[in-house]
């Protein structure tokens, strides 16, 4: 009897930090509001590149194959409109829309206000969330992620695009707005 007590308490250590481990993993990796924060820095870098380009620049080219300005920061806001939906379960306002094609949001006021609205719902979405639903799967496509991937995905698409808007700016011969990793 002696020698099965610490082979059962051995045994129950065991199973308690397995449970241990499996709650730790479960959880996101980061909170509401640090992507709270990095987003609302994102929004404000974003504004910087828009108050940037001059108005003779929305439709600027470097290359004719490639996007205007003005299409790369509203294909930026569409993707932020879609991964902010998913991420947040909130209904997409430009669902079926194509923010690159219309015409009316070509000029600087316009281009800026949909750009910074797509920030705005990406905002209000992720402080609709709690810690505990970023770790909640959910289905993007044929891929399951959990909204904390998803968002991290959105924050890589919104960074990669004003990225590439920093060559239009350059090309127009204006210097571009400085990092803002903080």
């Amino acid at each position: 009897m002696i020698t099965k007590l610490p082979f059962r308490f051995m045994v129950a250590l065991l199973g308690l930090l397995m449970t241990l481990s499996a709650v730790q993993a479960a959880k996101p990796l980061t909170t509401i509001a640090q992507l709270t924060a990095d987003w609302q820095r994102a929004r404000e870098f974003t504004k910087e590149y828009l108050d940037t380009m001059p108005e003779d620049g929305m439709g600027f080219k470097p290359t004719p194959e490639i996007r205007s300005f003005a299409e790369q920061m509203l294909h930026l806001a569409a993707a932020n409109y879609n991964f902010g939906a998913l991420a947040s379960g909130k209904a997409n306002p430009f669902q079926g829309k194509k923010l690159e094609e219309m015409s009316e949001l070509k000029t600087k006021a316009a281009l800026t206000k949909a750009v910074l609205d797509s920030y705005d719902f990406m905002l209000d979405g992720v402080k609709g969330l709690t810690d505990a639903q970023l770790a909640e799967n959910v289905k993007m496509g044929q891929r399951e992620m959990t909204r904390e991937l998803v968002l991290a995905k959105a924050f890589e698409h919104q960074t990669h695009h004003r990225g590439q808007a920093t060559i239009y700016i350059r090309a127009k011969g204006i210097k571009p707005p400085n990092e803002k990793l903080f």
